[in-house]
């Protein structure tokens, strides 16, 4: 398979950035991988720093995984399961409060076939067609409530609870049962986006979906739509960082 990458880690309206991004590749694969320290919490940018060297670092020294794809959701799994722990370690002697902490999504396209995983809420899309052909659901307390039809999709970047996550990287939490999804097949002009909440909360699917032209190179539209998150956002716009793959003719 051929595929083209970008990336983007924009500042917002923050006083720093405390997400992370990094996009690794091997003969047959890609590794994508977006970090959101956790701002409220104390040392968030270095809890990203820390989770996205583990990703790499998980993506580095497996050897065995990209020849066998039965391996590939336990290599996911195992990745998350590695930098919960580095996270969380480096806020082993700290109180509850004070305890750094980390979303994440990362996406590991083998061949012509995509598997994913993330925490908190931190997405992945699989745009086709100039749209959302599937994308993660949070693991938020307005997901709840959404599952629940307590509220609609066009009641959650308003909420006042949107921020508030149901598991993390590091602290106390556990890990959400439901992190991996995958197998699924990448087809011709497919576009993996894995991004930080800043740029969904800016853009509505719809728009993802139908801003993804071919006559653009993915760099140029990675630059676009996070641009406009931003602008949507202000002037209380997040960290706004992304990582995307499209697949290319054969």
């Amino acid at each position: 398979m051929r595929y083209e990458t970008a990336e983007i880690s924009l500042i917002g309206d923050r006083s720093d950035n405390q997400d992370r991004v990094a996009i690794v590749s091997h003969d047959r694969g890609a590794f994508l991988i977006v970090v959101d320290g956790m701002g409220g919490h104390a040392e968030g940018e270095r809890a990203a720093e820390v989770a996205r060297q583990s990703f790499m670092d998980s993506f580095e020294a497996s050897t065995t995984w990209i020849e066998q794809q039965r391996n590939v959701s336990r290599f996911l799994a195992d990745s998350i399961e590695r930098a919960h722990a580095a996270v969380a370690g480096i806020g082993k002697a700290l109180s509850v409060e004070h305890k750094p902490r980390a979303t994440c999504a990362v996406c590991l396209i083998v061949d012509d076939t995509a598997w994913w995983a993330h925490v908190g809420d931190a997405r992945i899309y699989l745009l086709r067609d100039r749209g959302v052909a599937e994308r993660t659901r949070d693991h938020s307390h307005v997901e709840v409530l959404l599952r629940q039809g307590l509220i609609s999709e066009s009641e959650i970047p308003g909420h006042p609870m949107r921020h508030y996550v149901e598991c993390c990287l590091g602290g106390e939490s556990d890990l959400p049962v439901d992190a991996i999804r995958g197998g699924r097949e990448l087809l011709s002009g497919d576009m993996i986006l894995v991004c930080s909440d800043g740029l969904w909360s800016g853009v509505a699917d719809d728009i993802l979906g139908d801003s993804c032209r071919e006559d653009r190179s993915i760099s140029e539209w990675l630059g676009c739509v996070s641009e406009m998150a931003v602008a949507a956002n202000a002037p209380y716009s997040d960290n706004t960082t992304a990582a995307a793959l499209r697949v290319l003719p054969r």
